[in-house]
């Protein structure tokens, strides 16, 4: 069996629910791959994650200043929808890293 490494754990509020959800690294190949297995939000992560459409939309709630950069075409697709807080990201774009242990978020 491969060593897993620690467990990452994020918090997730999704309409009206809270979600405590755990993970490893390579369990998933990013952030929305995620939250559409455990969750399953209908409508979410339409493009597979080529960062594209913008249905795989989280606001980063509480201090993940580190994830409020953007990566690769994530910025354009954002301005795309006229989505202007920084706190918003592509959940597609998210490594499952230790980076987003104890993340608390929403999905819109």
């Amino acid at each position: 069996m491969a060593n897993r490494g620690r467990n990452i754990t994020i918090s997730v509020l999704y309409g009206g629910e809270l979600y405590s959800l755990e993970t490893y690294i390579n369990e998933y190949r990013n952030l929305m791959m995620l939250l559409f297995d455990r969750i399953g939000p209908e409508g979410f992560g339409d493009c597979l994650g080529m960062g594209k459409c913008a249905t795989c939309l989280i606001s980063i709630d509480g201090n993940k200043s580190k994830l409020t950069s953007y990566d690769r075409n994530e910025e354009t697709t954002i301005a795309k929808a006229g989505i202007t807080d920084k706190n918003v990201r592509l959940s597609c774009q998210i490594l499952i890293d230790e980076g987003i242990d104890g993340l608390e978020l929403s999905i819109l």
